[in-house]
């Protein structure tokens, strides 16, 4: 009886518990991998990983997808590390999750949703350009430089310096090897692809590298408690610092896009409930406020290992807090297992993930359907890769908005001369401040001797501006001795904070 009263309770508990299983072996890795690209140890990830399962994976918003350390954050924690020391990335990811759940309790929410989508898209495809970049030197057992554009102009120089070393070459392999394995994973047989191809890969490459002995680094262990470093009260002092705020905006604004994107897809893969944007912000705030707390890397929804839970056929979000909890068995019970994984062999696995994140087929039909939007994408990822996260992004976003600017500003201009009576210009679409040069070159190119009749009817919108330097340049032209210039007033008349000297009432008037 008590059994089947259990069974009524958790109808899907068979599907979540497999399901849980396939996402902590996709996860594994990656949280790994994550934290030791981003500078920090391995158990950091781990930590992310946890608290992503368990805290936000118990909270409402989105009910399968998963949260996690993200390749997408990398390069900006990296830099936080470099620039203001792991202690302080605490504080860093504390304030970003406070910020998230601030905004998820204003339901600010929906509004990441209006971002473009060409911004997003060339932010995670600048990352991971200098996610492979840097990784590169990893899989190699090099040092890479500092910021994106050394990493991709120091490349030529990394190559020479590889082919000179044997340890190098056979880092490289390793590094070449698991990439290879994670590519070919998927044309195998169904059966073989219930373990994970980035798992699969990870444990080839550390049994060929005990078989063989290469002489390729390791991960370094110290332990799940040892890696647990909340921020004191020096770290707090950073918050007064320009930098620091801008990086945590940058935290707050990256995370929480990615998040929420990462939503919206995961909502195509299933029929169950939909995403609450507002509630799942505040659940990826509460988590990231735990992870600063502990001093851990900052989390997102992944898409990675959102799509495996569906793809393993999660029912409930039991399944994303199980797999939070097989990460902390296994790195309670089973860390000494972190030490013998090869570094290059994460490399591969992130190297991998990043040119996931580079849309080439969406690139070239967006550039076939959407010109511009396909160059907010582009120059969006190369100013990451040339400049830095936080800048790359708000430069994407200023053209992203210069351009809606610019075509809700479409204006036709039609100019009627018939050789004789009056010369008839017709304006219609939107009259902004950004066409006054098309208007007035048009306008100041007709005959000073004709009088002219100006149709306004066919404007949907007339901003002050316009209609200020229309009405200078019809007093101008009938300064000349030539008839007034008559005007048609717009149906819709906007931005006028005055009453025109002209009677409004009336369809053709003189100015």
């Amino acid at each position: 009886m008590t059994s089947i009263s259990k069974i009524s309770k958790f109808p899907h508990l068979r599907q979540d518990f497999a399901a849980s299983l396939v996402v902590f072996l996709v996860a594994l890795p990656l949280c790994v991998g994550v934290a030791v690209a981003s500078g920090v140890p391995a158990e950091v990830g781990l930590v992310t990983g946890i608290v992503g399962g368990i805290i936000t994976g118990l909270l409402p918003g989105s009910s399968l997808q998963v949260s996690g350390p993200a390749a997408g954050l990398t390069v900006l924690v990296f830099e936080a590390v470099d620039t203001y020391g792991l202690a302080a990335l605490g504080v860093i990811v504390l304030i970003t999750g406070l910020l998230q759940l601030a905004m998820g309790a204003l339901k600010l929410g929906r509004w990441f949703r209006a971002i473009s989508i060409s911004v997003v898209e060339g932010m995670l495809a600048g990352i991971g350009l200098v996610i492979i970049a840097g990784q590169l030197y990893a899989a190699a057992g090099l040092k890479a430089p500092a910021s994106g554009i050394d990493k991709i102009l120091g490349l030529p120089g990394a190559a020479a310096d590889i082919f000179g070393s044997t340890e190098a070459l056979a880092s490289l392999a390793v590094g070449a090897g698991t990439i290879a394995v994670v590519v070919l994973w998927k044309r195998l047989p169904k059966g073989a692809q219930t373990v994970p191809g980035a798992l699969a890969a990870v444990v080839l490459a550390t049994l060929v590298t005990l078989a063989f002995g290469l002489p390729v680094a390791t991960v370094e262990v110290q332990g799940l408690l040892d890696s647990i470093q909340p921020p004191g009260a020096d770290e707090f002092a950073g918050l007064a610092s320009i930098g620091m705020i801008g990086t945590i905006l940058a935290f707050t604004l990256i995370a929480s896009a990615e998040s929420l994107f990462s939503a919206a897809a995961v909502d195509r893969l299933h029929d169950g409930p939909r995403t609450e944007y507002n509630k799942e912000l505040m659940a990826q705030g509460a988590g990231n406020a735990v992870c600063g707390v502990l001093g851990a890397l900052p989390m997102t929804a992944v898409i990675v290992r959102s799509s495996a839970n569906v793809a393993a056929g999660a029912r409930t979000k039991a399944s994303r807090v199980l797999h939070g909890v097989w990460l902390l068995l296994f790195a309670a019970l089973l860390p000494a297992a972190l030490a013998l994984i090869p570094l290059p062999a994460l490399a591969g696995i992130l190297i991998h993930a990043g040119w996931k994140l580079i849309p080439l087929r969406g690139l070239v039909s967006l550039w076939r359907s959407h010109r511009g939007e396909a160059l907010i994408l582009v120059v969006t990822a190369v100013s990451i890769v040339a400049v830095n996260m936080f800048e790359g992004v708000l430069i994407g976003l200023a053209l992203s908005v210069v351009k809606t600017a610019w075509e809700a500003s479409h204006l036709r201009l039609e100019v009627i001369d018939k050789g004789a009576g009056p010369v008839q210009v017709y304006l219609s679409g939107n009259a902004t401040f950004l066409r006054l040069p098309k208007i007035l070159d048009s306008l100041e190119s007709l005959p000073q001797d004709r009088p002219v009749e100006l149709d306004l009817s066919g404007l949907h919108h007339l901003d002050h501006a316009c209609r200020t330097a229309l009405e200078n340049w019809a007093e101008r032209h009938s300064a000349t001795g030539t008839d007034p210039v008559k005007v048609t007033e717009p149906a819709v008349r906007a931005e006028v904070p005055e009453p025109s000297k002209a009677d409004a009432g009336a369809k053709a008037t003189a100015v």
